[in-house]
């Protein structure tokens, strides 16, 4: 995967702010995250093949701690995701999925899943229709297996588009699900985060909503039973805080937390990422750098 972070200083037009779609690159901060806390994460992908693949993307990688399994596809780019950040923050992504939803059953094998204690799927898989058999297909397998299976949606941009019925008859295998405020609220019609938390956890047994500066809410079997607040901080980049919410949240649960001593680690992940620059965390400089 490829990616570039553009800053803006000001707007680059007087419009509407276009639509967000999700990024393949997701896991550059999800893994990492989720290695820093405890767990030792193997991440499963599509990329363009090796004369088209960004110098050093399996060193990347490793040097995060991360297992990567990347199916090579000499028929696409690998992934190409670039990241509008305005003045506040914020960002907007333009993205180029190139490889990452041709993957497919056939690359695909239960043993992927030996010695494995949580499957983690990216709902970006889902708006392809060869990537959503391999995310069925790999859910199953996990369901198999007793394998507990979470899933982030997103974007919810890409859930306007399929249209949220389509997204959530995808949940029967899911244990737990991450969506952020925007992607809550469109999957249940509903405009308050806390009700569309309630709603999806009756759907989702576990379900925590992010909600960026203002935290996360844990919601089980239908109740919001946790409230958890975010750590100041001061953001330059929120790309992939979310992300970091994800892996930290995932590698305490893990390790043994509660769900709402878990989204505390979540919010912590977060809370760091947005001030740094950029979809992957910060890598320890080498002893003979500098």
């Amino acid at each position: 995967m490829s990616s570039h972070v553009i800053r803006l200083r000001s707007p680059m037009a007087r419009t509407r702010r276009p639509r967000s779609s999700s990024c393949p690159a997701a896991p550059e901060r999800t893994w990492p995250a989720g290695q820093r806390a405890g767990a030792a994460p193997t991440y499963v992908s599509s990329a363009g093949s090796a004369a088209r693949r960004p110098a050093g993307t399996r060193n990347g990688w490793r040097s995060a701690a991360v297992r990567p399994l990347l199916v090579p596809d000499d028929g696409a780019p690998t992934a190409t995701v670039i990241a509008l950040v305005d003045a506040s923050a914020e960002r907007t992504f333009l993205t180029d999925s190139g490889a990452v939803l041709r993957i497919s059953p056939a690359d695909w094998s239960p043993s992927l899943l030996d010695g494995v204690g949580h499957l983690h799927i990216s709902g970006y898989l889902l708006f392809a229709e060869v990537s959503r058999e391999l995310a069925r297909l790999a859910m199953a397998s996990a369901r198999a297996r007793g394998v507990p299976v979470s899933l982030d949606p997103a974007s919810a941009g890409f859930i306007r588009g399929a249209g949220a019925p389509e997204v959530l008859a995808e949940l029967d295998d899911v244990d737990v699900l991450v969506p952020n405020t925007d992607e809550a609220c469109l999957l249940t019609g509903l405009t308050d985060p806390a009700d569309a938390a309630a709603r999806l956890s009756r759907r989702v047994p576990l379900t925590v909503v992010t909600l960026g500066a203002g935290g996360a809410l844990v919601a089980e079997s239908g109740t919001v039973t946790a409230r958890v607040p975010a750590p100041r901080a001061t953001a330059v980049d929120s790309t992939g805080a979310g992300d970091a919410f994800t892996g930290a949240f995932l590698a305490a649960r893990l390790a043994g937390a509660d769900p709402a001593s878990a989204a505390a680690e979540g919010c912590r992940a977060g809370a760091e990422a947005v001030t740094l620059i950029g979809g992957r965390p910060a890598q320890p400089v080498p002893p003979h750098a500098g």
